[in-house]
């Protein structure tokens, strides 16, 4: 807590937060009601909360310690900021909700939804019956045609979807996990425009979700797009309910996986130790243990100092000899600074050990040596994998040309290689694919930089471009019927009177 104007231990307090001996800066009221003192507080409780998964329980999820299913869950439910209590299987609490339900032998995972009357008991759901059973979003009216669908709501996608309900755009977002995409698992975003104490992901990705919501944003969560064809002048985009949706244009935002390690140790413990990305919803867990995080970037910065605050010790294994060509600077001194954190550079895991069925060990060697090298072991309670890049493009067709890594070419890229346009008679738009009327914005989109930022800036660039393509490729207007008036006339093909 600082005072204001004390200018001259400005220096020392932000040398502190860049090194990590302070999390939290904030200016001492000086009249008894200080809304900015109370909102930073009240923005580092939210924080914590978030982080500690602890207060109301609008789900409960009751499931086995290690199960695969289980983890997803209660990563994919608190990243959708939905209040969940987990308990495993066979613990007291877990009993008793049973028995006050009447189950005996349910199928796990059971999810009881805790905030209808009476209680929505799920036994194994799949991830559409729990979107029926949440009933947040339903899917729009069959014959209802958007100017806009847009796929993915990490930071892109939302960017898109507010840009584009504000300027007037029928818009719907169709997202399978959860809102914030990889950004969404971040746990404290220090060099994002406007949050000069960081921001989580979490909170980021929910905020800009409601903002879309409120300014129009139709959803459609926890369903999948698996594919997208031409319908006449209209694109048709097949969802994983069953259902299709007609619109004019299509963004795609789904962004990226993290790469596999492709070790079958690993593979076997995935959800028992192993996970890939979900440090925030999993980092409480890791209370006392040693760790180990895999990866070079700024997610996985972000995930050290994460677990850090609950882990007895926390190993980076980066394969690269240095940090500085793939890390944020403020992360890589803040690493430095945090004394139960090891980098370990031009290290490669290539095995693991297991007790029990759990996690307990990994095998590391040098991965910058041409022939073999010594292997060593580290004793490892729990391993997070946050390295590569693979586009989530497979729903879409053959025909839309990619670059040899699968990321999307658009616009300009396209034209090294194919200095064709798009449609004949005009030059494609910048973020536009070789698909008319299909965008990439993103992680997804070949060329991409890999920061929240630069995916919001595509999301809003993107809206401009989608009104070009509107004008040029106006509705056609049904014929009126003999003797009734003419109907409504289309203005730049994108805004009409109702």
């Amino acid at each position: 807590m600082v005072t204001w104007g004390d200018f001259a231990s400005a220096p020392a307090v932000f040398r502190a937060i860049a090194q990590g001996y302070a999390e939290l800066l904030i200016i001492r009221p000086e009249r008894p009601r200080d809304e900015e003192f109370h909102g930073a507080i009240t923005d580092a409780l939210d924080d914590w909360h978030l982080a500690q998964g602890v207060g109301f329980e609008a789900v409960r999820l009751i499931g086995d310690v290690g199960d695969e299913r289980t983890h997803s869950l209660r990563d994919s439910l608190s990243r959708n900021h939905i209040p969940v209590g987990f308990y495993p299987a066979g613990s007291e609490m877990a009993e008793r909700t049973f028995q006050g339900l009447g189950l005996h032998h349910p199928k796990l995972p059971v999810l009881v939804l805790e905030f209808t009357a009476p209680p929505v008991v799920l036994e194994n759901p799949s991830d559409l019956e729990i979107a029926e059973a949440m009933g947040v979003t339903r899917p729009p009216p069959a014959e209802k045609v958007f100017d806009v669908v847009v796929v993915g709501a990490g930071p892109s996608g939302l960017a898109t979807a507010v840009y584009a309900s504000s300027e007037g755009l029928s818009t719907l977002v169709v997202e399978g996990e959860a809102v914030g995409g990889q950004a969404g698992t971040s746990s404290l975003i220090r060099n994002y425009p406007g949050f000069p104490r960081g921001v989580s992901g979490a909170h980021l990705a929910y905020r800009s979700f409601h903002q879309a919501w409120t300014l129009g944003t139709d959803f459609l969560f926890l369903r999948k797009v698996e594919g997208v064809r031409a319908d006449g002048a209209l694109s048709a985009v097949s969802i994983s309910d069953g259902s299709v949706v007609r619109c004019r244009t299509v963004v795609v935002a789904t962004g990226v996986d993290y790469r596999r390690l492709d070790i079958p140790q690993l593979e076997a413990l995935v959800g028992r130790g192993v996970f890939y990305g979900a440090t925030v919803s999993e980092a409480p867990s890791m209370a006392g243990k040693q760790v180990c995080v895999v990866g070079g970037g700024n997610s996985a910065g972000q995930a050290v100092l994460h677990l850090a605050k609950y882990a007895k010790k926390v190993t980076l294994l980066v394969r690269g000899r240095t940090l500085s060509a793939s890390m944020s600077e403020y992360l890589i001194s803040q690493l430095e600074a945090t004394r139960n954190v090891v980098v370990r550079c031009s290290t490669a895991i290539v095995g693991a050990r297991d007790r029990d069925g759990f996690l307990a060990a990994v095998t590391v060697a040098a991965s910058d040596k041409a022939g073999p090298s010594p292997s060593e072991e580290i004793e490892a309670g729990g391993l997070f994998v946050l390295i590569g890049s693979v586009p989530r493009t497979s729903w879409l067709p053959g025909t839309v040309e990619r670059d040899p890594a699968g990321f999307l070419r658009t616009g300009t890229s396209r034209d090294a290689i194919n200095p064709g346009p798009v449609r004949a008679g005009r030059p494609p738009l910048p973020l536009e694919t070789s698909m008319p009327g299909i965008f990439a914005i993103g992680d997804v989109r070949a060329g991409s930089i890999k920061r929240v930022a630069t995916a919001v800036g595509d999301g809003a660039t993107v809206v401009s471009m989608l009104h070009t393509y509107l004008a040029e490729n106006p509705l056609p207007q049904p014929a009126p019927a003999t003797g009734e008036a003419p109907g409504p006339k289309e203005l730049s093909g994108d805004v009409r009177f109702n």
